[in-house]
């Protein structure tokens, strides 16, 4: 037993394996290397960090003028921190790239589980990053929106919410907070992530990198270069073009420094957390998430989703790495980037709206029928013409009707949510803020749909069992147009 454990920790860490394996040609590819680039962006975060720590005071009361002092006084100040900001905004995008690279080519599976896990914590480091060097400048904006992170923390069940309350923010106040923010930002968190790096570079060397998802023949295998000059030069050619793609974007888009911190000064902002926050927060803007309970199930949502991520490997077991071949897997990949979109651009259009019920319905689930119905018809065109390619015989075609009924079928499930999200959200407000005449036609509508999709249904399923002959009792009211054979 204990040889067996020792032997799947030895083929998943590679423990026993040579290391600077020669590397494959056909890995010179960019998209292998997203995560090489996250990590030149890394580098350079820490390079101007480095240089503005030289004059960066972590204390409330000098927080914001040494950050103006950089921007005014430091030669290229300003442009020092927008490379920094920027290449920040680039290495999470990064990440996110390589992380659902890695999730539509199936890297995940054997023997790279261990792999996954550890790229996942280091993505959560990376949002760390993010988090905790937002408010060091001590801005009106990015102090509000650290206090909307912090706040939501609060909804954490205990004792999780008071240990990480006090972890970020300390004893209580800014200054306490300020300091704490800044020692992760600087010191615990490059730390944990260059731990994480040396562990998964030593894994990767272990493995070597993913075969393509159509598997690599003998003579692919057999093709390869070494590390060094030829894949350590095409790395140096990538990160001098990210760098010099930052270096250009920082020019044309020079940072502004927005207003210091102050109570009065935040009273007048609404707070909204950065860009790649938006989609959580856009969830727990939804009305249904509204107090302290709604905001813990929202939150125990997002806590759901980032699991599941993280536990990929153990969910999906299947072999095949094609993605012709994981339909349910690929559409879902799909599913969760749109929302991700979806929900950061519509929260970036609604800074503190509450959202209803039915427009959360809509926007959610219109955004997953769409991709949904986009990835039955690209299926079925590949389906298609694999078909004509193979020697199969002849396939029984999908009749018509039988798509048609589909479709209604998607419809009247998209119409149902719709009205029952409509009709409770209409009942709620009514039951709360008191009957109006808008509330009353509100209802009425609401009811008259849902009542409209509950009859279509039925003559949807009547007409369908109809088809098959498996009706008991014919109605002939739901026959009308019936034609038989």
């Amino acid at each position: 037993m204990l040889e067996r454990v020792a032997g799947w920790f030895d083929s998943r860490l590679g423990l026993s394996y040579p290391l600077l394996r020669p590397v494959p040609k056909y890995a010179l590819n960019p998209f292998y290397w997203l995560g090489a680039l996250t990590v030149v962006a890394f580098v350079i975060q820490g390079v101007t960090g480095i240089i503005m720590m030289l004059y960066y005071v972590p204390d409330p009361t000098q927080a914001y003028s040494s950050t103006q002092y950089i921007f005014q006084n430091v030669y290229n100040g300003r442009f020092l921190e927008t490379i920094h900001l920027y290449t920040a905004y680039a290495m999470i995008m990064l990440a996110f790239m390589h992380m659902m690279r890695g999730y539509f080519v199936s890297i995940q599976k054997r023997p790279r589980e261990a792999m996954w896990i550890v790229g996942m914590l280091m993505g959560f480091v990376t949002l760390g990053f993010g988090f905790t060097g937002y408010l060091l400048p001590w801005t009106v904006v990015s102090k509000s929106a650290t206090d909307v992170g912090v706040g939501m923390v609060s909804a954490l069940p205990q004792p999780l919410s008071s240990l990480i309350t006090f972890l970020i923010v300390g004893n209580g106040g800014d200054g306490a907070e300020l300091l704490r923010f800044f020692d992760m930002h600087v010191v615990l968190l490059p730390a944990v992530l260059l731990i994480l790096l040396v562990v998964k570079m030593y894994m990767l060397e272990a493995h070597g990198v993913g075969e393509p998802t159509s598997g690599a023949t003998e003579e692919q295998k057999s093709r390869t270069v070494p590390v060094f000059p030829d894949v350590t030069m095409y790395l140096f050619e990538l990160s001098l073009l990210f760098g010099a793609g930052m270096l250009l974007v920082s020019a044309l888009f020079p940072l502004t420094l927005p207003p210091e911190y102050s109570a009065a000064a935040a009273s007048q902002y609404i707070p909204q957390p950065d860009w790649y926050f938006l989609w959580i927060y856009q969830i727990l803007k939804i009305k249904v998430f509204e107090g302290t309970t709604g905001l813990a199930a929202a939150l125990t949502v997002v806590t759901i989703i980032f699991a599941l991520l993280a536990l990929l490997p153990f969910i999906d077991r299947g072999k095949s790495r094609q993605t012709s071949r994981r339909p349910l897997y690929t559409t879902v990949g799909a599913v969760f980037v749109a929302e991700v979109v979806a929900l950061s651009y519509w929260g970036l259009v609604t800074p503190g709206e509450i959202i209803p019920i039915e427009q959360a319905a809509l926007v959610i689930g219109g955004t997953a029928l769409l991709v949904m119905f986009g990835s039955f018809v690209l299926y079925r065109l590949m389906y298609s013409r694999a078909r004509k390619r193979l020697p199969l015989g002849p396939a029984k075609e999908v009749p018509r009707s039988e798509l048609k009924a589909g479709l209604a079928f998607a419809g009247l499930v998209a119409a149902g949510a719709f009205a029952m999200a409509w009709l409770l959200n209409g009942a709620v407000g009514a039951i709360l803020s008191g009957w109006t005449a808008g509330d009353a036609v509100s209802l009425l509508a609401s009811s008259s749909l849902l009542a409209l999709d509950f009859l279509g249904s039925v003559f949807l399923i009547y007409r369908l069992d109809l088809r098959t002959g498996s009706v008991k009792r014919r109605v002939r009211l739901l026959e009308v147009g019936w034609k038989e054979g």
